[in-house]
């Protein structure tokens, strides 16, 4: 089956300059011009990525990709912004609302067939089949699930994917541009910051059940995963 593609864009002629690409690429596009027909979209059937615009008539699109990453039915589904603001700052704010990546206004069909392509590979969990243990939490690679314990985490598809690459790799010191090369594919769409805020909703992810510590700064350095209280 085509891999399904909900476009929430307000603006027509983006909208179906987008919708050709996807249709041109081998995917199927789905148009919604607000959230209201986004939801409706969404439920006839959830889609494989949503393109989000940033600036949407009533609500905007940071707090539609909130609402969701706090939905059961697509917590688990990739999210790119469009958005016109390029400022570091709106970007990463994007990162922390629950998107997976974003595409910068004014930007080429080729460039967004690329960033699609990139985010749904990432978030496929390819090369991730195995099951890990460590610290207190298991991963069940065949069923992409995580437990703490006996209890399971509810966690987006890019933490889990990074959190998968530091648990099989334990005690191992990554820096900001290992973890972009292995974890976003050596991507040069993608900032070093945007691990920074990954890594924060990781731990987020991990706070309730006490395993927060296990994902370790080091100072200079990067990161690493780690049962091992680090020195003060």
């Amino acid at each position: 089956m085509l891999k399904q593609i909900l476009i929430v864009e307000d603006e027509t002629a983006i909208r179906d300059m987008v919708a050709m690409a996807i249709s041109r690429a081998g995917m199927s596009p789905v148009h919604a011009a607000d959230v209201r027909q986004a939801q409706s979209a969404i439920a006839e059937k959830v889609p494989d990525l949503i393109l989000l615009d940033w600036m949407l008539p009533g609500t905007s699109g940071i707090d539609f990709a909130r609402r969701l990453r706090r939905d059961e039915m697509t917590r688990d589904v990739p999210i790119i912004m469009l958005t016109a603001r390029g400022e570091e700052d709106d970007r990463v704010g994007g990162l922390e609302a629950g998107v997976d990546d974003y595409v910068v206004k004014p930007f080429s069909a080729r460039e967004l067939i690329a960033r699609i392509k990139s985010v749904m590979r990432r978030v496929s969990g390819e090369g991730q089949d195995g099951s890990v243990e460590f610290g207190g939490l298991r991963i069940d690679g065949p069923a992409h699930r995580v437990f703490a314990g006996e209890q399971p985490v509810s966690i987006g598809p890019t933490e889990y994917r990074l959190l998968y690459f530091l648990m099989t790799h334990p005690e191992r010191v990554y820096s900001r541009a290992q973890l972009l090369d292995h974890i976003w594919g050596g991507s040069t769409y993608v900032e070093e910051r945007t691990v920074d805020v990954h890594i924060r909703r990781l731990r987020k992810t991990l706070e309730p059940f006490q395993r927060e510590d296990l994902v370790q700064t080091v100072r200079g350095s990067g990161y690493r995963f780690s049962a091992t209280p680090p020195l003060p």
